[in-house]
């Protein structure tokens, strides 16, 4: 049975972790008496007696428990971390297992992953797999529009929407400096920094990620069926992302995926107007969240 510590589980990220791991026979859940959760000695002597840590807190706080593991040498356990904190730092394997060939072996068999942000895993399933066919140059200007339920805000966010004190919808992080662009151009492989514009929509859970295109910018000038193959090569075998047939009225549903922990890529082509829309959808707390920390989980027991 392995032994896992979640650090942080009263978090949204952690409880959801937390709900699905519960009464699994080939599991056992650790956890931290609640009065010694910011006591440093109790933590490290609990680290030391897992198998797995997974980190569900703010940047700083999975640093600092990082470093705990750190000072435990051969006695720290593997960590899948949710945090933002290592996603593009040297040693990590990032936790996106259809990524490209051979990320899930890496996943498998890594001491130390980077679970993948939520509009990132949407946005590098658009892009990663367009730019290994050589049809999108990694200096090609991209915008990236995205709108997720408001669970994937943090605590103030979720609190100002269930008391009904937010908007309907928001586009938020207009400084152009949100924390997933790193991730998405490290594992997208661009050179050229995206325009990322993201928004919250006043449902809990729910994704869509999308990217305007210009069929005559990609290289070769395809017509959308070849990037509809691009896309039908590269997930043939994955398990949990899939190429989905455009839908006939021509609209798509965010929260058509919700708990599940699948995501589906989409592409709308216009042949006349050589226009090209790419969209993933998926459940922020699925597959851009907990789910993938679930698939990462498995993966490294060998599941």
């Amino acid at each position: 049975m392995t032994k896992i510590f979640i650090d942080g589980d009263a978090g949204t990220t952690g409880l959801e972790i937390r709900e699905r791991l519960a009464g699994r026979a080939d599991i056992e859940l650790v956890v931290i008496p609640p009065e010694k959760r910011k006591d440093a000695a109790a933590k490290r002597d609990l680290l030391a007696k897992v198998d797995i840590a997974i980190l569900c807190l703010p940047d700083d706080a999975a640093k600092e428990t990082v470093a705990l593991c750190d000072a435990l040498g051969e006695s720290a356990p593997r960590i899948l971390d949710a945090s933002t904190a290592h996603r593009v730092a040297e040693g990590w394997v990032y936790g996106f297992a259809e990524l490209c060939a051979g990320q899930a072996e890496a996943i498998a068999a890594a001491r130390r992953i980077a679970n993948v942000g939520c509009y990132a895993s949407g946005a590098i399933a658009l892009l990663r797999p367009l730019i290994d066919a050589g049809l999108i140059k990694p200096d090609q200007p991209l915008t990236i529009n995205a709108v997720s339920g408001y669970s994937g805000g943090g605590r103030q966010m979720i609190e100002s929407y269930e008391r009904g004190e937010a908007p309907e919808f928001e586009l938020y992080a207009l400084g152009l400096e949100h924390k997933h662009v790193p991730e998405i151009m490290a594992y997208a492989r661009l050179d050229a920094r995206p325009l990322f514009a993201p928004s919250v929509g006043n449902f809990r859970q729910g994704m869509l990620v999308s990217i305007p295109l210009p069929l005559d910018a990609l290289r070769g000038g395809p017509a959308g069926g070849d990037v509809e193959a691009a896309y039908a090569r590269h997930y043939a075998d994955a398990k949990h992302v899939r190429l989905a047939p455009a839908p006939a009225n021509g609209r798509l549903d965010a929260l058509a995926l919700n708990g599940t922990d699948d995501m589906e890529v989409f592409v709308f082509a216009n042949e006349a107007r050589r226009h090209l829309l790419l969209v993933a959808r998926l459940d922020n707390l699925g597959k851009g969240a907990a789910g993938a920390a679930v698939q990462n989980l498995d993966l490294m027991i060998g599941k």
